[in-house]
């Protein structure tokens, strides 16, 4: 019995002995860069599907592709091919005198490595960042005299009237190239 708990009381300080080596280990752990890209950016991009009013409802899904390198500091923070992501936000649909309009929020990007990082941004348009929203054509045109003062003669222009259309609906087609703009600065983290 003496044994027994000899040789219990060995293995106990053997393992302790290891569990304070162990505790002394450090771990040596992956080195990452951060990059902030600014509020502003514009990422050049590529739609991957057909969007329409007519179709798609708000909070619809969509896709991006980025189709050229993006650099900083000679460093590439967004390469080519990198997917992003986005939706929806708003629509209008078209009404007389006024074509269907939308606003395309962008959410995140997933990188090649297989990771993914959430941006704030917009689909960007001259127009606030909404694709569609103009006036619908005239109903008709009327023609008008218009005289001539240097050559005496008359001729017939023709001018719109006031009451319009109903408006139509706003695509954005498969392939087109776009560009998205960053709302929020957006942290990129790269492996060395």
């Amino acid at each position: 019995m003496k044994r027994l708990l000899l040789l219990l009381g060995i293995l106990l300080s053997f393992n302790c002995a290891q569990c304070a080596e162990l505790q002394d280990v450090q771990l040596e752990m992956r080195d990452y860069d951060t990059i902030e890209i600014p509020a502003g950016t514009f990422i050049p991009v590529m739609n991957t599907q057909e969007i329409s009013t007519q179709y798609c409802p708000e909070g619809y899904k969509v896709k991006f592709i980025v189709t050229t390198d993006l650099y900083m500091y000679d460093t590439i923070i967004i390469p080519k091919d990198t997917e992003i992501y986005g939706y929806i936000e708003k629509i209008n649909d078209p009404v007389i005198g006024t074509n269907a309009s939308m606003k395309i929020r962008i959410s995140k990007m997933n990188c090649k490595e297989g990771h993914e990082i959430p941006i704030k941004g917009y689909l960007y348009n001259a127009n606030n960042n909404i694709f569609g929203g103009g006036i619908s054509e005239p109903v008709k045109y009327h023609k008008v005299a218009q005289r001539q003062q240097k050559v005496h003669y008359t001729t017939l222009q023709v001018k719109p009237v006031y009451e319009r259309k109903m408006g139509t609906h706003t695509t954005i087609e498969t392939g087109s190239n776009e560009i998205v703009v960053l709302t929020a600065p957006a942290e990129i983290i790269h492996t060395p």
